[in-house]
């Protein structure tokens, strides 16, 4: 079986492509084999990150391929223990196609209504085609230190009908730094920023693993 996972957005620099490179990077960790299917071929963000992470050699090696449409992307699903869709932003013809392919939406947002408004429309906007309410769950990402505004948007959010991930990632420029040498959210120098982003990543493969367990036993 293939966990399938679809990370998308209504805005460009949600943090996809950031949630997308953490959790293939713990994944293949724990010895799973993992790709990312890099959808945003405008950007090539993930497919870039990719090369300089073999040119540095680090390991383990994260496979991601860009792609042109989800039909070419899902032709080798099956030869992977987890296939990751990092979609284009403002699309939304392929946000939905990925949606229906997947066991999991991941919707990345930040912690003010300009990042969580378009966030929880476009929930519901997959919901209103046709996607399972609990196969949408939002992840918290670019927070500042407040607790208070942090719990402000944990309380946003819980007023709609969407799990939202334990954890999240701070606003930090030792990520983006970690990104640009090919590094993941959970490779930085920062240990304190590490470990929050493994707590982030954790709770994405807990719910993950649960929905796809239920499913399975429905």
């Amino acid at each position: 079986m293939t966990y399938r996972i679809g990370i998308v957005s209504q805005k460009g620099g949600a943090g996809k492509t950031t949630l997308a490179r953490l959790l293939a990077c713990e994944l293949a960790k724990d010895n799973f084999s993992v790709k990312i299917a890099d959808l945003d071929t405008q950007q090539t963000t993930c497919t870039d990150w990719a090369a300089e992470r073999a040119e540095a050699r680090i390991v383990p090696e994260i496979q991601v391929q860009p792609f042109g449409n989800l039909k070419a992307a899902l032709r080798e699903v099956d030869r992977f223990d987890v296939y990751i869709f990092d979609g284009r932003p403002h699309s939304s013809q392929q946000t939905l196609e990925i949606a229906h392919a997947v066991d999991l939406i991941i919707i990345p947002t930040g912690q003010t209504k300009d990042d969580l408004r378009p966030a929880v429309k476009l929930a519901h906007n997959l919901t209103d085609l046709g996607i399972t309410q609990k196969n949408i769950v939002f992840a918290l990402v670019k927070l500042t230190n407040s607790s208070v505004e942090q719990q402000a948007a944990r309380n946003y959010l819980s007023q709609t009908e969407y799990a939202t991930l334990d954890g999240f990632l701070p606003s930090s420029t030792a990520y983006g730094i970690a990104h640009d040498n090919g590094k993941a959210a959970t490779e930085t120098s920062y240990r304190s920023l590490n470990i929050k982003a493994e707590s982030l990543a954790q709770s994405l493969i807990d719910y993950l693993v649960n929905i796809t367990v239920k499913k399975e036993n429905a």
